[in-house]
């Protein structure tokens, strides 16, 4: 198993290299001229003289190459350069953001996980009847639902109409609870038709007929079916948090949700290539480690698996 985390590691390096290539050279081969939008985005007037000035304070005349070596080699000492508009370390910036975003996906995935448990449960228990069909219609169409569309009218219900909670901001306590429903809605039919398929695969397995022959109870029986179905969908849930933390974008631009998506989206608009590059890389460095701690996760629900490891 540690041979196998380590082999996992090692390749981590030349995929964020390639990454961090790929996302530079896009960036860099943008039509738009960044150093005239950094003008225009400050208020000037962008004339030949101050647009080259702009273009070699922010190192723009230097060779492609040139700039990602430096760029790189920066990030790797927690330099992730200066944003071009405000001016300010992009590092200082994420790191301001971040919180937000982090909050806003712990909320999402503390509705996800006992709700579609709850859910996938009970409809494995009913399979075929009229409440399994029943839940997950209303699951599935629920998460059929754009974000922007259902926060929509989340924020028409809840706030406009019934007027309880705040319509964006992070102003209030209760201001989290619109976007963490609104970005949950979009995952819990998936881990609902994943728990029940393993949960119903699982019902029909030897040892569940073995472990009732034996007298053991009702309830300790379900314990174990339900952290045998979990297997399946542990690598899928390590690949949503990250998709939470990057696909937040829409949600915090709906509610105002000063997170690290609107940051990056605001980026965009502004042609902020350091802020861009900084976030894509992030965003890599989040998926491949989540989808290793799932790796691990599943490793250690399933022995086999560990065997399976040492051999590597």
């Amino acid at each position: 198993m540690l041979r196998l985390i380590l082999k996992r590691l090692i390749f981590l390096i030349p995929i964020l290299i390639g990454i961090s290539m790929i996302s530079f050279l896009i960036t860099s081969l943008s039509p738009s001229d960044p150093a005239e939008v950094a003008i225009r985005v400050n208020a000037m007037v962008p004339t030949p003289e101050l647009i080259a000035e702009t273009r070699s304070e922010m190192g723009l005349d230097r060779p492609i190459a040139v700039r990602w070596v430096d760029w790189i080699t920066s990030a790797l000492h927690g330099d992730l350069g200066r944003s071009w508009v405000s001016g300010r370390p992009v590092a200082e910036e994420f790191s301001e953001a971040l919180p937000a975003t982090l909050k806003l996906a712990a909320a999402a995935l503390a509705i996800i996980i006992p709700l579609s448990v709850l859910c996938g449960a009970i409809c494995a228990s009913r399979e075929g009847g009229k409440t399994d069909h029943l839940i997950r219609s209303v699951v599935f169409a629920l998460s059929s639902l754009p974000d922007f569309w259902a926060g929509l009218l989340l924020m028409w219900l809840f706030s406009v109409f019934l007027g309880w909670l705040p319509t964006s901001g992070m102003t209030r306590s209760d201001s989290i609870i619109l976007p963490a429903v609104t970005l949950s809605l979009a995952y819990i039919g998936t881990y609902v038709r994943l728990i029940r398929a393993e949960m119903v695969e699982t019902n029909h397995a030897g040892w569940v007929l073995f472990a009732e022959s034996r007298g053991l109870s009702r309830t300790r029986i379900q314990l174990h079916k339900l952290l045998n179905s979990l297997r399946g969908s542990a690598t899928a849930l390590a690949m949503s948090i990250p998709k939470l933390i990057a696909g937040a974008f829409v949600v915090e631009c709906i509610f105002a949700w000063p997170g690290i998506g609107r940051l990056c989206v605001t980026a965009i608009f502004n042609r902020d290539f350091p802020v861009i590059e900084a976030y894509v890389l992030l965003m890599a460095v989040c998926f491949i480690l989540f989808n290793l701690a799932g790796d691990i996760f599943t490793a250690w629900l399933d022995p086999r698996l560990r065997r399976q490891g040492s051999t590597l």
